[in-house]
């Protein structure tokens, strides 16, 4: 399973999306980096694999980052997604 996960404005929390196939992912990771590198607003549906009525209107404008990374398979103490410095 993998994760393209979106940093809104003024938001504290990610969106996140799934996607079970890389290339998906891939696909859906370039589709919002793409919104990003034009600068002009437009609006974003996301949507569900799971459950196609599941859906999510977002305005590019107010993204901030997108990232895309492996869910791990196991429950706790691994290496959270995103970019850190290591001790």
């Amino acid at each position: 399973m993998y994760v393209v996960e979106l940093s809104i404005r003024l938001s504290p929390i990610p969106v996140a999306v799934q996607r079970r196939e890389l290339v998906d992912a891939e696909a859906l990771y370039h589709q919002v980096k793409n919104a990003l590198e034009t600068g002009s607003p437009r609006v974003l549906e996301l949507h569900c694999e799971k459950d196609e009525h599941k859906r999510i209107s977002l305005l590019s404008s107010e993204l901030l980052a997108v990232q895309l990374y492996e869910k791990s398979a196991t429950g706790g103490g691994g290496k959270r997604p995103g970019f850190s410095f290591d001790d």
